[in-house]
């Protein structure tokens, strides 16, 4: 396995040492300043690591140090490891893409689109095609998040009790069922509007494979990638590792402790949400990222084809349009302008609308606490960052970050 460190010269790898410097220099400011509390940042480049840093705390009231072993909360970075579980499951036959979900997930067999009205009398129509399994892996199906709070249809989630979580005592089949009986936002394949569309695929995962989702992820993706502390818990024997949750203040430190949310994953969850329930490490998340790069196999542990990888890496929106054009401009975590969607990733398909200095083809996402990843399989690199604070909107971290490793680059 894999030593969890810097193992490269950065120069041996196309890096230069001292502008890779400019990482750490930049974001110290952050936490001396108080806007974070702590955070840590991996680059590698040909599979080897050539830049690891960590800084502040993970807990500021606890005077607990970032460590390389610190655990996160990395929110939607748990969707792209959902998606994969799914494409698995494509590649061994169990569905096709073009499969409506009501073939296994019946409670979708005659969805509804909101047209009009108040959240208290909407007025919908039948959709006109059924959501199908493509659909929820991009973001196309026509639901929606509680917290976007723009459209009617958000707060008829909001009314059910969804807002960034799920009503006391709902598993994910009972969210599935609800989210079933409530109007899409439009009609499936119309739009991009970021969504519960990955907790819905998670759903068709434990259906489809007969497996609990944490079960399916740990006996088909962790194991076999060495990622000994992924799970959608923390358990106690590990809590001393886990950072603090912090939100934004005007205040003097900045950022102020989030208890009631850090507390979430310190129990069983009683939903396993796969579009934002796992807690990771940064040496796990650098291994997913590397088996991506790879082509879906990472020390001999094979979980996709290559051809698969690739597929899920192109932007599948209708006509090459970016989010901007397709999207609605809603909060999701990534740019907008430039930026595609595959099956499960955001992807690069313009540098310069994106506005930010990258490769096309280039392809991520990020969670809700402000962490990050990238994978840029032109440069042959992956880049993971994690801190913790809640929203990822407040401060631009991941463009900066990205400034600040492609200038490093010089060969």
């Amino acid at each position: 396995m894999k030593n969890f460190g810097i193992d490269v010269d950065p120069r041996e790898v196309g890096l230069d040492a001292q502008r890779l410097q400019r990482i750490d220099t930049h974001f110290r400011r952050y936490v001396d300043d108080g806007r974070l509390a702590g955070w840590q940042v991996m680059v590698s480049r040909h599979g080897k690591v050539a830049h690891l840093t960590s800084y502040g705390l993970a807990d500021r009231e606890a005077n607990r140090a970032v460590e390389t072993d610190t655990l996160w909360r990395i929110y939607s970075m748990t969707k792209p490891i959902t998606s994969v579980a799914a494409m698995m499951l494509w590649e061994q036959g169990a569905f096709e893409l073009s499969d409506p979900v009501s073939r296994w997930l019946p409670e979708f067999a005659q969805p509804r689109v909101y047209v009009a009205g108040p959240a208290a009398r909407p007025i919908t129509v039948p959709a006109t095609e059924p959501i199908r399994v493509w659909h929820l892996l991009t973001h196309t199906a026509g639901l929606t998040y509680g917290f976007h709070r723009v459209n009617v249809t958000d707060e008829l989630y909001r009314l059910r009790g969804f807002e960034t979580d799920a009503p006391d005592g709902f598993d994910l089949a009972a969210c599935v069922r609800a989210w079933a009986e409530l109007p899409l936002a439009f009609q499936p394949g119309a739009e991009w509007n970021y969504s519960v569309a990955t907790d819905v695929l998670g759903r068709l995962v434990e259906v489809v494979s007969g497996q609990t989702l944490d079960a399916f992820f740990a006996e088909r993706i962790f194991g076999p990638l060495g990622m000994t502390d992924t799970a959608f818990w923390c358990s106690e024997d590990r809590q001393a590792r886990l950072a603090a949750l912090y939100t934004p203040s005007s205040g003097p430190t900045r950022a102020v402790r989030a208890d009631a949310l850090s507390k979430k994953v310190t129990r069983p969850p009683a939903w396993l949400s796969g579009g934002g329930g796992l807690v990771s490490t940064t040496r796990d998340y650098t291994r997913f990222t590397w088996m991506l790069l790879n082509g879906g196999e990472l020390e001999g542990a094979r979980l996709l084809s290559p051809r698969t990888l690739h597929y899920m890496t192109r932007n599948h929106l209708p006509g090459g349009a970016d989010l901007k054009a397709f999207g609605r401009p809603l909060f999701a975590e990534t740019r907008y302008d430039g930026v595609g969607f595959g099956l499960g990733f955001g992807v690069v398909v313009d540098p310069v609308a994106y506005r930010t200095l990258t490769s096309v083809g280039e392809y991520h996402w990020g969670g809700m606490a402000s962490t990050g990843f990238w994978v840029d399989p032109e440069e042959d690199m992956t880049v993971v960052f994690m801190t913790q604070l809640l929203p990822s909107s407040t401060y631009p971290l991941r463009s900066q970050l990205r400034q600040l490793v492609y200038q490093a680059l010089i060969d």
